[in-house]
Order: C-alpha cells, then structure tokens, then sequence
C-alpha cells in the first residue's frame, strides 16, 4: 500500500483530479499489475481515506463517535456515549506526523517545525487539532471532533436522559419568550449539542447568525448565516476575530445572536449586542459549574478591557439565565440552572434556580425569578 500510495501521489501533481477507480486502475496497469473488480474498488477506497480522509483512522468514524484522540506513543483512543475508549491501533511516530501534517493541510494550516501546532477544519466538520514534537513529548498528538450525522433534537435529548423532562419543558419556553442565556460546562459535556438542539426550536421566521471559532453548530433551522474566524497566516497577518464577527453580524438584520463559544474579548461585543435590543442571543462558555461562570465571565471581560463592575452591569442586563451541562461518566446531562446577579461587593455571583438529577427535579427561590422573565 506504501509503494501505491506514493505512485497514486505522483499521478495527483502530474495529473490533479480526483482518487478514484478509473485513476488507481490506470496507476496499477502502468506499473505491471492488475486488480480484480472487488478489489480495486477496496484499494480505492483505502486510497482515498489515506489522500483526503482520515488515513488509518478512517474507520474509527463511526457513527456515535465525538472525537479520535492519538497519543504521543500512538495509541488511539475515541469517545462516544459509551465513554472513552482504547483503540485497536497503534501509529508509529512517522504515520502519526505525516497525518497530522496531511490533515491540517487539508484544513488550510501549517504543521511543521516552525510552526509545531495546528487548529484546522477539515471536510464534513470535522475540527482537528494537533502538536508536533519538540512540543509533544514522543510523538505527534491529534485531536479530532467529530461532526454529529444528524443534529440531536429536544425530543432526543430528553429520550436518551440529557434532559429531565421538566427541563426540557423550561428550554422550549426559553426559546419561545427570547431569553437570552449562556449554555456553560466542561469540554465534552454536550454544550453545543444542547445548543444546536435548542436554536432548532427557533420558528422558521427568524434570522439567525451564528459566530464561531471552527464551525461546530448545525441547528436544523431554515435561516441560518454562518461566521467562522479566520487566523493568522504564516506570517501573523489576516486574523480576524470573533469580537469583529460580532461587530458585523449587527448590520446583518440577525434576529438572534449566536456565539458558538465565548473565550476571549468578543464577550464584550456579545453583552453589547444583547444590551441594544438584539433578543434570544446565546453562547456557550467552558466552566465546572454554574457557580464558576461568574468568575470565568469576569475573565474574559478582563481581557476585553471591563472592569468587574462594568461588566457585571452589562451582564446583569443582557443575560437571563445559565444552564449548566455536566458529564456523569459516559452520560451528558443538564445538571443546573442558575441566574447571576450582583453580590454585596457589587461583583458578579449566581444563584442555583434548578437542579436536575436522575428522576429529580428540584426548583430554589431563584427560580421565581426566571419565571417572572418566561410569563
């Protein structure tokens, strides 16, 4: 296959094109061999995961599956809702770089000693990241997240246990009445599959702009316009930011905001936005609990220039509630709702509204609060 495959590599720059039957039959007969039917359309097959898929993880794509993790000893793990799991495949060193270099070229990056580390997107939505060693110790470490075939609904969510079925009556009726909110928790916890899920829930008349790092959402919605940043080139120039995405989704008639993921200075525009009559805006934002997102928001705002207190007054006013993901083993779940308010020292804090555990529902006084905002 290594012979073939660099064969079929040179056929590509002489002649660009597509890898298929009719090309690899053509570089087998050149070089003296000759493939039955069945078997030129497997090496084909195998041909093409190696140029423009995944190469020797191609079949670990399987449906369920989030992400396909290489260590830098080569092992391959993957998650799925069955939990994170080893991998019947080991990469030696030389595979594991090739691919990653391979991969994010596809994804229009550079990956190579100058530049040891990687964020692309690849076709099909898949996001990947990857470091080269001296930065990696061993080997070449890849990370990829997987794209879900089909966008999960409310309906599903509360079938396969994400949602308490009181929760996911509270979700409708936030979507309906335009709160705006933030959907917080830890990497892996299902924060964009809630989100996707919710925004789904969006009536068909409404316009809605999504800004995102690496296209990640996927609502099943009818009128949604996609904004995806772009980063630097090889030489530092070009980047543009999520905070400039949010600038120009203004003068796009959006009737709802959507910022896939809150990590820097664009949180300003954000609360800026929600504060200028733009209602039902969302995003999502890493945090271990509810109560964390106080102090992760007063971060970000830092870093956007915003004093604690001018960012707990744009908050207080553009944000009406936090649902709090969490991830139980090999289950993701809605764990809590909370809202934020202002403490005794006039910083930002949050109040627990919901909690959801198993069967259990349990409402606190906050959640009077919330109420008011839904009627």
């Amino acid at each position: 296959m290594t012979d073939l495959l660099s064969l079929v590599h040179a056929d590509l720059l002489a002649h660009p094109g597509e890898v298929d039957v009719a090309r690899v039959a053509r570089v087998l007969e050149e070089n003296g061999q000759v493939r039955g039917p069945q078997s030129l359309l497997e090496v084909t097959a195998e041909l093409r995961d190696h140029i423009s898929g995944l190469g020797p993880l191609q079949p670990l794509a399987a449906p369920g599956v989030t992400d396909i993790l290489v260590n830098a000893d080569g092992t391959v793990w993957t998650d799925s809702p069955d939990g994170l799991k080893r991998a019947d495949l080991r990469l030696g060193r030389d595979e594991a770089r090739q691919l990653a270099v391979r991969l994010a070229t596809i994804g229009g990056r550079r990956l190579d000693d100058a530049m040891p580390w990687a964020d692309a997107q690849l076709p099909g939505g898949i996001r990947m990241h990857a470091v080269l060693p001296p930065l990696s110790a061993g080997g070449a470490v890849i990370s990829l997240r997987l794209a879900a075939a089909t966008p999960l609904s409310l309906d599903a969510l509360e079938a396969t246990g994400t949602l308490h079925p009181s929760a996911r009556t509270l979700l409708e009726r936030i979507i309906d009445r335009r709160c705006a909110f933030l959907i917080s928790g830890g990497t892996g916890t299902g924060k964009t599959t809630l989100l996707s899920a919710m925004l789904a829930r969006v009536g068909p008349e409404e316009r809605i702009v999504i800004v995102e790092d690496a296209s990640e959402l996927e609502p099943n919605h009818p009128h949604t316009v996609h904004l995806q940043a772009r980063h630097a080139n090889a030489e530092g120039a070009g980047e543009v930011g999520l905070g400039m995405l949010v600038r120009q989704c203004l003068r796009m008639r959006p009737d709802r905001i959507v910022v896939g993921e809150c990590r820097g200075e664009e949180i300003r525009e954000l609360l800026q936005a929600l504060n200028t009559g733009h209602e039902g805006g969302c995003g999502t934002l890493h945090a271990n609990t509810a109560a964390d997102v106080p102090a992760r928001l007063e971060a970000l705002g830092s870093l956007a220039g915003l004093t604690d207190r001018a960012l707990s007054a744009q908050v207080l006013s553009a944000i009406d509630l936090v649902l709090h993901m969490r991830r139980d083993g090999a289950h993701r779940v809605l764990d809590s709702v909370a809202i934020l308010c202002r403490g005794a020292d006039g910083r930002l804090t949050s109040e627990l509204a919901a909690r959801f555990t198993g069967d259990n529902a349990r409402f606190f006084p906050a959640f009077d609060q919330i109420e008011a905002r839904l009627r």
